[in-house]
């Protein structure tokens, strides 16, 4: 944690349960190397499922660091999962200037997909954001990631603006999403 910065003052840990029973465990508190996990988790899947190549790691190492040194814990809110002490997946609700919030590193190992944790996820990633009285909220994504879409959209995100890009080592679509 930056000097200066106070502990979150509690610690929320909960249990998911994939179909083959295997536990996932869910903290909201970061710890020494959670963001080099999150940076290696986008980049190993990311180049395996989009093609993607190191420009795209180095992106979210970038993003990471801009992160840790505004993390607030009064503010922001982490998703940590874990399967046996291995992270398998990451959520971030990063504070953002004029009352913003943004959704960051939604990441889901292909193990944990398609058991209800993505959604539950967003759905606490909503639910933290009406908490925290946020007055609207934003996301990127790319091309290609439809499931992950079809979650943000099933929330309320619309889609407000598209380009093209080649900044991850192939062509795609650069994808901004806000909350009406």
């Amino acid at each position: 944690m930056p000097p200066g910065k106070a502990r979150a003052a509690f610690i929320f840990s909960h249990f998911w349960k994939l179909p083959d029973m295997s536990p996932i465990s869910i903290r909201n508190t970061l710890k020494p190397g959670d963001l080099g996990q999150v940076a290696y988790l986008h980049g190993k899947i990311y180049a395996e499922e989009q093609g993607f190549g190191q420009d795209f790691e180095a992106y979210v190492m970038e993003s990471l660091l801009e992160f840790y040194r505004q993390y607030d814990p009064a503010k922001d809110k982490v998703w940590v999962l874990e399967k046996e002490e291995r992270m398998v997946g990451f959520l971030l609700l990063m504070h953002r200037p004029d009352r913003q919030a943004q959704l960051r590193y939604f990441i889901l190992e292909k193990e944990c997909r398609g058991s209800g944790l993505g959604k539950r996820l967003v759905q606490e990633w909503m639910a933290c954001f009406r908490e925290k009285g946020y007055a609207g909220a934003y996301l990127y994504t790319t091309s290609g990631l439809d499931s992950a879409v079809h979650l943000y959209e099933s929330v309320g995100f619309r889609k407000v603006s598209e380009k093209q890009s080649e900044e991850f080592g192939v062509p795609l679509n650069e994808i901004l999403y806000r909350l009406p």
